[in-house]
């Protein structure tokens, strides 16, 4: 499954956002599954608590396989929270995780190279678009 944040015009809807985001990865039983976070505003203090205490329980819970995070090196803020949170699950995450700053490596990794990438990377391009 492919992720990606859509800016809300209230942020007070991320909390909302990120439990129907769990609550579908466990629904769909995903196994592989790509964040890109370059579109993530920078997560205060108290949102990243509350990933920490609410949201990254769920998410090592998940019968994960794969998990990639995209995040492009100049977001330190929340490589830098994201880390922190790593830290914190560290102990009971049971599938692999890797860190990419562009889409393409990113699903290389995540399809094993597979000949469906060239449609999944046109896929994903296709959604940054605009409409002629």
């Amino acid at each position: 499954m492919l992720l990606e944040w859509v800016s809300l015009s209230d942020s007070r809807l991320f909390r909302t956002s990120a439990q129907q985001v769990l609550a579908l990865l466990q629904q769909l039983e995903v196994r592989h599954l790509l964040l890109d976070m370059n579109t993530v505003p920078d997560l205060p203090l108290a949102d990243q608590e509350w990933l920490g205490t609410h949201w990254m329980p769920g998410l090592v819970a998940l019968a994960l396989e794969r998990l990639v995070l995209i995040i492009d090196s100049h977001r330190v803020h929340n490589q830098l929270a994201i880390d922190a949170l790593h830290d914190l699950v560290q102990p009971a995450i049971r599938f692999s995780s890797h860190y990419f700053a562009d889409v393409a490596s990113a699903l290389d990794w995540l399809t094993d190279g597979s000949a469906r990438l060239p449609a999944l990377a046109a896929e994903w391009a296709a959604r940054y678009q605009v409409p002629a």
